[in-house]
């Protein structure tokens, strides 16, 4: 082995093994140096301070002259100053990437998630983090928005449920006291009083059995069986059993379902009280004169049913909370209504696999809902059907 490949063996473990020993125990105090900032300067600073010792220790041990020693060193010090200048900017954009990356994880634990854009200068593992960030803070959002809806919802949904229980339980209060304190007779004119009474005793009975009716619906925690069902046929009964309380307001009731309709794959007692819900409000919201229409026909995969009537309409402001539970419009205040109709109606539709909507266009309303076609097999059994499951 020659002198001048002993004496590089010697340079590199002098340099080197001192190196590698202060680099591990730099990583094992990174906590202690803090920022990536001054993690970067203590790792500059350790490399090219143990190569301006080394590369002066050789000088020593070769006898280089302090002229060229000097310019060795001013060289290398360049080098170095060049490489920290250089480690610095790189730094920093990595620090500011990383910052961007803070400040949206601490809005996040605030409880203030965006779905702003976290901006970074490379496509690199931060951007990579800075996405995930993003995609994290959008969920938040998202879930946040509908919390707050919900309990905005929940609120509402009090709110209603405790104004329209207060109407009929007044009354019932006054009556009870009228008749204990004997200004009511319950004796003379007792049979009026107790009519009252049974009527005010429906509208919360009624109420309530709608209210748990929905909230069984909304929860899945039902089971109906499913069957073919002919729409002709259970249009034309329902349109029938209700003709007498149409014609006592004076408003003509018309089918228009075609006999080769297919048959719908639905619950004929549910859905039928669908259409009982929309035709009642159909009439109720029907001046004399007018007229109510049930049409059925194809739809791609479904069949629509429309029921529509030639009242005034409702609002546009309305239109977008008509299913909401006990939301009731100014033309349908004061009708005696529960406020429940069309969110039944909504579930038991949802429920069935379809969708209802209000039908834009034309005059009075027009609601319109789908229902899944029924398998062209007429010897399919009936299935049962949970949508929780």
């Amino acid at each position: 082995m020659s002198a001048h490949v002993l004496a590089a063996a010697v340079f590199i473990a002098v340099c080197g093994v001192p190196v590698l020993l202060l680099s591990h125990l730099l990583a094992a105090q990174r906590r202690r140096l803090g920022s990536l900032s001054h993690q970067f300067a203590a790792g500059v600073a350790l490399i090219f301070g143990l190569a301006l010792a080394g590369v002066g220790t050789v000088a020593l041990l070769m006898f280089v002259s302090p002229h060229d020693a000097a310019l060795l060193a001013t060289l290398l010090a360049t080098a170095c100053a060049l490489a920290v200048y250089s480690s610095w900017l790189i730094s920093r954009g990595i620090r500011s990437d990383v910052e961007a990356v803070r400040d949206a994880l601490r809005a996040v634990g605030e409880g203030k998630p965006t779905q702003e854009r976290i901006e970074t200068g490379g496509r690199d593992e931060i951007a990579e983090l800075a996405r995930a960030a993003e995609a994290m803070s959008a969920r938040l959002a998202e879930q946040e928005t509908a919390r707050a809806a919900s309990e905005r919802a929940r609120r509402d949904l009090i709110a209603a449920i405790s104004h329209d229980l207060r109407t009929p339980l007044t009354s019932l209060q006054l009556l009870a006291q009228g008749i204990d304190d004997g200004v009511l007779d319950s004796g003379v004119g007792g049979d009026g009083y107790a009519e009252e009474i049974s009527l005010h005793v429906g509208a919360l009975t009624a109420m309530v059995d709608d209210l748990f009716e929905l909230t069984r619906l909304e929860a899945g925690e039902i089971q109906w069986s499913m069957q073919r069902v002919r729409l002709d046929e259970l249009v034309g009964d329902t349109i029938e059993s209700m003709r007498s309380q149409a014609a006592a307001k004076g408003v003509a009731m018309e089918a228009r379902v075609p006999a080769g309709l297919a048959a719908a794959e639905a619950n004929p007692e549910k859905l039928q009280r669908v259409l009982f819900n929309l035709i009642q409000n159909a009439i109720r919201h029907t001046p004399a004169d007018g007229s109510v229409t049930v049409a059925a026909g194809p739809a791609g995969e479904s069949i629509e049913v429309e029921v529509a009537d030639t009242g005034a309409g409702i609002p546009f402001r309305d239109r977008e909370r008509v299913f909401e539970p006990f939301f009731r419009g100014d033309a349908s205040r004061g009708s005696g209504g529960s406020g429940l109709g069309l969110s039944i109606c909504r579930a038991i539709i949802e429920v069935h696999g379809g969708r209802i909507w209000l039908e834009r266009g034309g005059t009075g309303t027009q609601v319109r809902f789908t229902l899944p076609r029924a398998s062209t097999q007429s010897d399919r059994p009936s299935r049962t059907y949970s949508p929780s499951a």
